[in-house]
């Protein structure tokens, strides 16, 4: 068990890196710096509830920032749901938005991304982390996973935005517990854990052609978990 145990060790040492010098990690430093060129900037947090203890606020200590979350607590200036932004902010409001590891708990991601377009200043910028990869968390509410195709699409130029920077990191492998041909292979390649992309608003998205009038209580009976 213990020879096991060190090859294991062994064949993962080879892939190891430092977390900081991850790409999944480089490109939130990179919007905070985009976000200190904004003068006197309005800048708005998605999900900003210190679940984990972890403030994002001190990176933003010129700006004006707002926190958001679906429940209160620490980190929370105002408690709101992704999914209407609209109705809680004017439109062409903020300079610059940001979510971490929350589109993953969104029952509508899409509809999210249509009211950021709608709160965001034209030429307003938008960054946004989540999983392609990732265990159940935050149950019920865990509904999606996001490759940096996925990512991608929900903020390209059909929806109003241009990709400025997209990245994968965190890689990772997956074993399969089931004696399954075709999951005999999945060991020996690398994925990624974590998705993440810099997007600018270009344009109002069209109203006319995009539209998601569906509320979130027609289709769950459940809240996000407040803990």
């Amino acid at each position: 068990m213990l020879d096991t145990i060190k090859a294991a060790d062994q064949m993962y040492a080879n892939h190891l890196r430092k977390g900081a010098d991850d790409p999944y990690h480089t490109i939130f430093p990179k919007f905070c710096q985009r976000c200190s060129a904004i003068p006197d900037a309005a800048i708005l947090e998605v999900g900003s509830r210190e679940v984990s203890g972890v403030s994002r606020r001190p990176h933003f200590a010129a700006a004006r920032y707002v926190g958001m979350d679906i429940h209160e607590g620490p980190g929370v200036d105002l408690v709101g749901d992704a999914h209407q932004l609209s109705s809680i902010f004017p439109a062409n409001h903020f300079d610059a938005l940001f979510s971490i590891s929350v589109f993953e708990h969104l029952a509508f991601p899409w509809k999210a991304a249509m009211e950021i377009n709608t709160v965001l200043k034209p030429g307003g910028i938008v960054y946004i982390s989540t999983h392609p990869v990732w265990p159940p968390h935050e149950l019920p509410w865990d509904f999606w996973r996001f490759p940096l195709g996925g990512l991608r699409l929900l903020f390209s130029e059909a929806l109003g935005f241009r990709v400025l920077e997209a990245t994968e990191g965190i890689p990772g492998r997956v074993h399969s517990m089931v004696d399954d041909p075709p999951t005999r292979d999945l060991p020996y390649f690398e994925l990624s854990l974590g998705v993440a992309l810099i997007a600018e608003k270009i344009a109002d998205y069209d109203r006319e052609k995009l539209r998601w009038d569906l509320p979130i209580a027609s289709v769950l009976d459940s809240l996000y978990p407040k803990r």
